[in-house]
């Protein structure tokens, strides 16, 4: 049975760039969950959604430039990241129990007319949200992100990255995010990234994740995308892509968005000179596109 762990609080101290105010809720069954809550409450809420394997920490140059926007800007740290509580066995992890999680999330906080941005894994759970609820969304922004069904052949890249996760005998977070940005990361970041994860111990969702993503047919959570796709479809709100020109994982998926997703007609879409991880590579800049997006 998997047990739950928490990161030490010392972990955590006098992060570069990271000095939000930290808060917490329960999900599931008395998971503790961590997130951020900047700006005005009563202000448009923006929610931003992380992915594999960073946290809250990846947003730290998108939230300012939000809030000075006009909006009160959520980022919760998935279960099994971030100051979130990680579960021990890599089985506890499952595709449906991040949807759960996440529900949980935006029901404990009432969150209403909510402004997405979506990036990696962050898209995977946000939009199967989004076709669940399509009245809690208002707006959408995907970012080096997608919705697979298991229907397509996977890349060569996703592969490796699927056997690295896996079987990697030193999974070291803070370099896969720096081999997924176009910059270089000072030396105090990349820890900033390690600082989840004192321990392989605390990394069974970090190494899980890939693997969770639904790349045969036959796979359950496949089938459920396909069915969130036929809500997509057809929905009309606004709906903008920005993708990295240097993601090798998900460069071109952003031409599957627009021809599917009708709210996507019309927009601004933009490609940026960014890696994986755009937040790093282009944080004020992304975010500054958020804001004439969101208050258009």
């Amino acid at each position: 049975m998997s047990k739950t762990i928490r990161t030490p609080e010392d972990r955590f101290k006098n992060l570069p760039g990271y000095d939000f105010s930290p808060n917490y809720l329960e999900v599931g069954d008395g998971l503790r969950m961590h997130y951020l809550d900047e700006g005005a409450k009563d202000a448009p809420v923006v929610l931003l959604l992380h992915g594999e394997p960073s946290w809250s920490y990846l947003y730290r140059k998108m939230i300012p430039v939000l809030v000075k926007g006009g909006f009160r800007v959520l980022v919760p740290d998935l279960i099994g990241f971030g100051k979130s509580d990680k579960l021990t066995e890599k089985a506890a992890y499952t595709y449906q129990k991040y949807i759960d999680w996440t529900n949980d999330f935006l029901r404990e906080l009432d969150l209403q007319n909510i402004h997405l941005f979506c990036q990696d894994w962050g898209g995977l759970i946000g939009l199967r949200l989004v076709a669940a609820m399509p009245d809690r969304f208002a707006k959408i922004v995907a970012s080096n992100t997608m919705l697979p069904t298991g229907q397509h052949k996977v890349s060569d890249a996703f592969k490796s990255w699927l056997e690295f996760s896996k079987n990697s005998p030193a999974f070291d977070i803070g370099l896969v995010i720096q081999m997924g940005t176009a910059t270089d990361l000072p030396d105090e970041v990349v820890a900033a990234y390690n600082a989840p994860f004192p321990s392989d111990e605390y990394k069974a969702g970090a190494r899980i994740f890939p693997s969770l993503v639904p790349i045969t047919e036959d796979d359950p959570e496949g089938i459920k995308n396909r069915e969130a796709w036929k809500i997509l479809a057809q929905w009309e709100k606004p709906f903008l892509t920005i993708f990295g020109e240097l993601d090798v994982i998900t460069k071109g998926g952003e031409r599957v968005f627009q021809k599917l997703v009708p709210g996507t007609k019309g927009q601004a879409h933009t490609t940026l000179q960014a890696g994986h991880f755009i937040q790093e590579d282009a944080g004020e800049e992304l975010a500054g596109l958020l804001v004439e997006f969101y208050n258009k």
